[in-house]
């Protein structure tokens, strides 16, 4: 029985299994977004969020440590070069897996999993239509409203005043 055992095992030996995660960690990191089956990608994410992590940091401790897990000097220097950056603010969550369907030839469920910040079409689209909203707090009772409409009062009286004078 596999009571409480959470390693997806994927039908391989433990050294075919880390190696074949380690192989699939530096590809996603190098092309940022691959194409598997569903349970490799379940299992890769669990791989790869840790070492996302541990890039944050850029120290020689866990360059060493990161490098332990995937074995290439070029994806190492990748992840903490351009990964590490664009996920220094996030606080986790780092890959997304979409569905695909399934493979024509054995009816496995694929997935694409792919890092987060890496996709310009879900990032970077709403980023630049949405500002940021501010932090608000929860509170009960009325809110006062009546700074926001005297500043924008003031605003538009001004921007009126100022065409006028550049007329005279």
């Amino acid at each position: 029985m596999r009571h409480g055992d959470k390693i997806n095992n994927l039908g391989r030996k433990t050294a075919h299994r880390h190696a074949l995660l380690s192989n699939m960690a530096c590809s996603l990191i190098e092309h940022k977004r691959i194409n598997t089956t569903l349970a490799k990608a379940k299992a890769l994410r669990l791989y790869v969020e840790p070492l996302i992590t541990k890039s944050k940091t850029d120290s020689t401790a866990s360059r060493r440590l990161v490098f332990s897990y995937l074995q290439n000097k070029e994806v190492v220097s990748i992840l903490f070069r351009d990964v590490a950056s664009k996920v220094a603010e996030r606080p986790g969550g780092y890959t997304r897996i979409i569905k695909l369907g399934n493979r024509m030839g054995d009816n496995s469920e694929q997935a694409m999993i792919e890092l987060v910040d890496f996709n310009e079409l879900y990032s970077g689209s709403s980023k630049e239509k949405a500002p940021a909203k501010a932090k608000t707090t929860r509170r009960s009772g009325a809110r006062k409203k009546t700074a926001a409409p005297k500043a924008a009062v003031t605003d538009t009286t001004e921007a009126a005043a100022a065409p006028e004078k550049k007329d005279e």
